[in-house]
Protein backbone atom coordinates (compact mmCIF):
# COMPACT_ATOMS: atom_id res chain seq x y z
CA UNK A 1 0.00 0.00 0.00
CA UNK A 2 2.37 2.68 -1.22
CA UNK A 3 1.44 6.22 -0.33
CA UNK A 4 -0.39 5.57 2.92
CA UNK A 5 0.82 4.58 6.37
CA UNK A 6 -1.40 1.54 6.88
CA UNK A 7 -0.43 0.95 10.51
CA UNK A 8 -1.16 4.56 11.42
CA UNK A 9 -4.58 4.40 9.73
CA UNK A 10 -5.37 1.20 11.59
CA UNK A 11 -4.49 2.80 14.92
CA UNK A 12 -6.64 5.83 14.09
CA UNK A 13 -9.64 3.68 13.10
CA UNK A 14 -9.24 1.68 16.30
CA UNK A 15 -9.45 4.96 18.24
CA UNK A 16 -12.49 6.11 16.27
CA UNK A 17 -14.30 2.86 17.09
CA UNK A 18 -13.53 3.38 20.78
CA UNK A 19 -14.61 7.03 20.54
CA UNK A 20 -18.07 6.14 19.21
CA UNK A 21 -18.56 3.61 22.02
CA UNK A 22 -17.83 0.43 20.10
CA UNK A 23 -15.63 -2.50 21.01
CA UNK A 24 -12.95 -2.83 18.29
CA UNK A 25 -12.26 -6.41 19.35
CA UNK A 26 -15.81 -7.70 18.88
CA UNK A 27 -16.56 -10.09 16.00
CA UNK A 28 -17.22 -8.12 12.85
CA UNK A 29 -15.01 -5.20 13.86
CA UNK A 30 -11.71 -6.88 14.62
CA UNK A 31 -10.52 -6.52 11.01
CA UNK A 32 -12.20 -3.17 10.34
CA UNK A 33 -9.04 -1.08 10.91
CA UNK A 34 -7.16 -3.21 8.35
CA UNK A 35 -10.05 -3.02 5.87
CA UNK A 36 -10.25 0.76 6.19
CA UNK A 37 -6.48 1.07 5.64
CA UNK A 38 -6.79 -1.01 2.47
CA UNK A 39 -9.75 1.05 1.28
CA UNK A 40 -7.92 4.32 1.95
CA UNK A 41 -4.93 3.11 -0.05
CA UNK A 42 -7.31 2.79 -2.99
CA UNK A 43 -9.33 5.96 -2.31
CA UNK A 44 -6.21 8.13 -2.02
CA UNK A 45 -3.89 6.32 -4.45
CA UNK A 46 -3.75 9.38 -6.69
CA UNK A 47 -1.75 11.42 -4.20
CA UNK A 48 1.53 9.87 -5.37
CA UNK A 49 0.75 9.90 -9.10
CA UNK A 50 1.44 12.80 -11.47
CA UNK A 51 -1.56 13.10 -13.82
CA UNK A 52 0.80 14.36 -16.53
CA UNK A 53 2.35 10.88 -16.66
CA UNK A 54 -0.81 9.69 -18.43
CA UNK A 55 -0.43 12.33 -21.13
CA UNK A 56 3.24 11.81 -21.92
CA UNK A 57 2.69 9.53 -24.93
CA UNK A 58 0.92 11.80 -27.41
CA UNK A 59 0.46 11.34 -31.14
CA UNK A 60 1.17 14.22 -33.54
CA UNK A 61 -1.70 14.87 -35.94
CA UNK A 62 -0.02 17.29 -38.33
CA UNK A 63 -1.62 20.30 -39.96
CA UNK A 64 -3.30 21.25 -43.21
CA UNK A 65 -1.71 23.62 -45.70
CA UNK A 66 -3.54 26.46 -43.96
CA UNK A 67 -1.84 25.61 -40.66
CA UNK A 68 -5.05 24.30 -39.09
CA UNK A 69 -4.69 21.03 -37.13
CA UNK A 70 -5.66 18.06 -39.28
CA UNK A 71 -8.13 17.02 -36.58
CA UNK A 72 -9.85 20.31 -35.88
CA UNK A 73 -13.09 18.97 -34.42
CA UNK A 74 -13.66 18.17 -30.79
CA UNK A 75 -12.70 14.93 -29.07
CA UNK A 76 -15.46 14.18 -26.54
CA UNK A 77 -15.49 11.44 -23.93
CA UNK A 78 -18.86 11.05 -22.23
CA UNK A 79 -20.04 9.18 -19.17
CA UNK A 80 -16.70 8.48 -17.49
CA UNK A 81 -17.53 7.05 -14.07
CA UNK A 82 -15.47 8.44 -11.20
CA UNK A 83 -15.35 8.26 -7.43
CA UNK A 84 -13.69 10.65 -5.04
CA UNK A 85 -13.72 11.52 -1.34
CA UNK A 86 -14.88 14.91 -0.10
CA UNK A 87 -12.18 16.50 2.01
CA UNK A 88 -14.73 18.08 4.39
CA UNK A 89 -16.23 14.88 5.82
CA UNK A 90 -14.14 12.12 4.20
CA UNK A 91 -17.31 10.77 2.62
CA UNK A 92 -17.42 9.68 -1.01
CA UNK A 93 -18.90 11.49 -3.94
CA UNK A 94 -19.64 9.47 -7.03
CA UNK A 95 -20.57 10.57 -10.49
CA UNK A 96 -19.90 10.99 -14.16
CA UNK A 97 -17.28 13.07 -15.96
CA UNK A 98 -17.61 14.39 -19.50
CA UNK A 99 -14.39 15.66 -21.04
CA UNK A 100 -13.90 17.41 -24.38
CA UNK A 101 -10.90 19.00 -26.02
CA UNK A 102 -10.06 20.65 -29.32
CA UNK A 103 -6.70 19.18 -30.34
CA UNK A 104 -3.79 21.42 -31.13
CA UNK A 105 -1.09 19.50 -32.98
CA UNK A 106 -1.37 16.27 -30.97
CA UNK A 107 -3.84 13.87 -29.43
CA UNK A 108 -3.59 11.20 -26.78
CA UNK A 109 -4.98 7.67 -26.56
CA UNK A 110 -8.59 7.73 -25.40
CA UNK A 111 -7.80 5.58 -22.36
CA UNK A 112 -5.45 8.25 -21.05
CA UNK A 113 -8.22 10.77 -20.35
CA UNK A 114 -10.07 8.50 -17.86
CA UNK A 115 -6.70 7.80 -16.22
CA UNK A 116 -6.21 11.54 -15.63
CA UNK A 117 -9.71 11.81 -14.15
CA UNK A 118 -9.13 8.78 -11.91
CA UNK A 119 -5.74 9.97 -10.68
CA UNK A 120 -7.02 13.40 -9.69
CA UNK A 121 -10.20 11.95 -8.18
CA UNK A 122 -8.22 9.58 -5.96
CA UNK A 123 -7.27 12.37 -3.55
CA UNK A 124 -9.15 14.24 -0.84
CA UNK A 125 -11.10 16.59 -3.09
CA UNK A 126 -13.71 19.22 -3.66
CA UNK A 127 -15.74 18.67 -6.80
CA UNK A 128 -15.15 22.25 -7.88
CA UNK A 129 -11.38 21.88 -7.60
CA UNK A 130 -11.37 18.45 -9.22
CA UNK A 131 -13.13 19.89 -12.28
CA UNK A 132 -10.53 22.66 -12.58
CA UNK A 133 -7.60 20.27 -12.03
CA UNK A 134 -8.74 17.95 -14.81
CA UNK A 135 -9.03 20.88 -17.22
CA UNK A 136 -5.62 22.26 -16.20
CA UNK A 137 -3.97 18.84 -16.57
CA UNK A 138 -5.26 18.51 -20.13
CA UNK A 139 -4.11 22.02 -21.01
CA UNK A 140 -0.63 21.35 -19.62
CA UNK A 141 -0.31 17.89 -21.14
CA UNK A 142 -1.84 18.38 -24.59
CA UNK A 143 -1.69 22.12 -25.33
CA UNK A 144 -5.14 21.91 -26.94
CA UNK A 145 -7.04 24.81 -28.45
CA UNK A 146 -9.81 24.33 -25.93
CA UNK A 147 -10.94 22.11 -23.04
CA UNK A 148 -14.32 21.54 -21.40
CA UNK A 149 -14.88 19.38 -18.31
CA UNK A 150 -18.31 18.69 -16.81
CA UNK A 151 -18.71 16.67 -13.61
CA UNK A 152 -22.08 15.51 -12.29
CA UNK A 153 -21.89 13.81 -8.89
CA UNK A 154 -23.86 12.78 -5.83
CA UNK A 155 -22.24 13.61 -2.50
CA UNK A 156 -22.81 11.27 0.42
CA UNK A 157 -22.37 14.21 2.82
CA UNK A 158 -25.54 15.65 1.21
CA UNK A 159 -27.50 12.45 0.55
CA UNK A 160 -26.88 10.64 3.86
CA UNK A 161 -26.50 13.37 6.49
CA UNK A 162 -27.87 16.80 7.27
CA UNK A 163 -30.72 17.63 4.90
CA UNK A 164 -30.49 14.17 3.28
CA UNK A 165 -31.30 15.26 -0.23
CA UNK A 166 -31.14 11.75 -1.61
CA UNK A 167 -31.83 12.62 -5.26
CA UNK A 168 -29.70 15.74 -5.56
CA UNK A 169 -26.56 15.99 -7.64
CA UNK A 170 -23.98 18.70 -8.18
CA UNK A 171 -22.79 19.80 -11.62
CA UNK A 172 -19.52 21.70 -12.08
CA UNK A 173 -17.98 23.00 -15.29
CA UNK A 174 -14.46 24.13 -16.20
CA UNK A 175 -13.57 25.49 -19.62
CA UNK A 176 -10.35 26.70 -21.20
CA UNK A 177 -9.32 28.32 -24.46
CA UNK A 178 -11.75 28.22 -27.38
CA UNK A 179 -14.25 26.18 -25.37
CA UNK A 180 -14.60 29.07 -22.93
CA UNK A 181 -16.58 30.87 -25.63
CA UNK A 182 -20.32 30.50 -24.88
CA UNK A 183 -21.34 29.28 -28.37
CA UNK A 184 -18.61 26.63 -28.57
CA UNK A 185 -19.20 25.52 -25.00
CA UNK A 186 -22.97 25.28 -25.63
CA UNK A 187 -22.41 23.09 -28.70
CA UNK A 188 -20.27 20.63 -26.73
CA UNK A 189 -22.68 20.56 -23.77
CA UNK A 190 -25.51 19.77 -26.21
CA UNK A 191 -23.41 16.96 -27.67
CA UNK A 192 -22.68 15.59 -24.19
CA UNK A 193 -26.41 15.51 -23.41
CA UNK A 194 -27.44 13.98 -26.74
CA UNK A 195 -28.77 10.44 -26.65
CA UNK A 196 -27.15 7.98 -29.02
CA UNK A 197 -29.28 5.60 -31.07
CA UNK A 198 -28.61 2.05 -30.00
Amino acid sequence: MAGVDAERIQRAVHEILLAIGEDPSRPGLERTPQRVAEAYADFFGGLDVDPQSHLADTVPIGATDAGVPATSDAVVLRDLAFRSVCEHHLLPFVGTAHVAYLPGDRVVGLGRIPAVVDTLARRPQLQERLTEEIADALVAGLDPRGVLVVLDAQHRCVTTRGSRQERSSTVTIASRGALSEPAARSEIITLIGAQTNA
